[in-house]
C-alpha cells in the first residue's frame, strides 16, 4: 500500500494547491505539519496554477491500494 502526506493550501485565488511527500513517517505529528506548512507558505517557493500559496488548508495522509491482475 502506497501513503502520502498530502499538505492543502489556500491560494491568492481562493482555490485549494496541494503538494504530496511519499511515505511519510507515522504517525503525523500535526503541529510538526502545520509549521512546515506555514514555513512553505513565508517561503513563497512554490507557485500553482491557482496563484501564489497564501494560508494552510488542511493535510491528510492518502492509501492507495493497488491490485493488479493477469489478463490472459
Amino acid at each position: 500500500m502506497a501513503k502520502t502526506l498530502e499538505l492543502q493550501f489556500v491560494t491568492e485565488f481562493g482555490r485549494v494547491a496541494r503538494l504530496t511527500v511519499d511515505n511519510p513517517t507515522e504517525p503525523v505529528d500535526p503541529t510538526a505539519v502545520k509549521l512546515a506548512m506555514e514555513s512553505i507558505v513565508a517561503s513563497n517557493a512554490f507557485f500553482s496554477s491557482y496563484g501564489n500559496l497564501v494560508g494552510v488548508n488542511s493535510a491528510r495522509v492518502v492509501e492507495r491500494n493497488v491490485t493488479d491482475y493477469e489478463i490472459v
